[in-house]
């Protein structure tokens, strides 16, 4: 049963458990990794660690507090000397666990475990990642810089459009194409003199105008009962209308 059991007690007393652990803190210290089974690896990693916090304080207080958990001098001065200065920065974590599988005689859990910082494999791919995920903070006023500074190309573009739409207003509207070619055709073409209009009135009706037949000059309005008649025999068929007007004329006076 597991009635007030807050910890792994590994299967051992405790004073075979605190000397067990105290020799295998001082060799993490000195040797920066050792293999164990994997419970006597997390009951190290909670031993451990906060003897590893107590020596970022260097002072006569901090070694005896250290000294009576490791219990070796060379230890102890291992840990002050080599290892602090390198977990300053480090604010807890000084540990990592990696899980070797099982052993062969009673197929149980092993592990290495380490210190952190003495992993050159590790520490160089961190620094890498970070070198490339830097970012730094811009102040305000390079952004208020910034800022001006795209309003001042957003109102520049504005002023190009304002001018462009000026030239566009300014420049006048090209005459089409197809007008232009009526004009030309126009142009070319001279226009047709048409014949005059002011053609002699028939003397007896005085409505229709004069005619040329076949044999004769007669009237327009023939088919409403007019006799007029000049007769080619007598005035021949080469007569001008103005000729048809001053025999029209002579007529009358007649």
């Amino acid at each position: 049963m597991n009635h007030k059991k807050k910890f792994n007690h590994l299967s051992r007393t405790s004073a075979h458990r605190k000397a067990m652990l105290s020799n295998m803190a001082a060799s993490l210290i000195l040797n920066k990794r050792i293999s164990t089974t994997v419970p006597k690896a997390k009951a190290l990693k909670i031993y451990v660690e906060p003897l590893i916090t107590k020596s970022k304080n260097d002072n006569t207080n901090s070694r005896r507090v250290v000294f009576s958990y490791l219990g070796q001098k060379e230890a102890v001065t291992e840990l002050f000397s080599e290892v602090a200065p390198k977990i300053v920065n480090r604010p807890g974590g000084y540990t990592r666990i990696l899980r070797t599988g099982n052993r062969i005689g009673d197929n149980a859990e092993t592990c290495i475990i380490e210190l952190v910082d003495f992993n050159a494999t590790y520490t160089e791919v961190k620094q890498e990642v970070k070198k490339t995920t830097t970012r730094r903070r811009r102040s305000s006023g390079a952004k208020k810089a910034e800022a001006t500074g795209a309003a001042v190309v957003e109102e520049a573009p504005k002023a190009e459009k304002g001018t462009k739409e000026e030239k566009k207003e300014k420049k006048p509207r090209k005459p089409r194409a197809k007008k232009e070619k009526e004009k030309e055709k126009a142009e070319a073409t001279p226009e047709l003199e048409l014949p005059s209009t002011d053609k002699p009135v028939c003397p007896i009706c005085h409505k229709g105008s004069i005619l040329r037949g076949k044999t004769a000059y007669g009237c327009s309005e023939y088919k409403n009962g007019c006799t007029f008649r000049l007769d080619y025999a007598t005035y021949g068929n080469n007569l001008t209308d103005e000729e048809l007007g001053t025999v029209i004329s002579k007529l009358k006076s007649i």
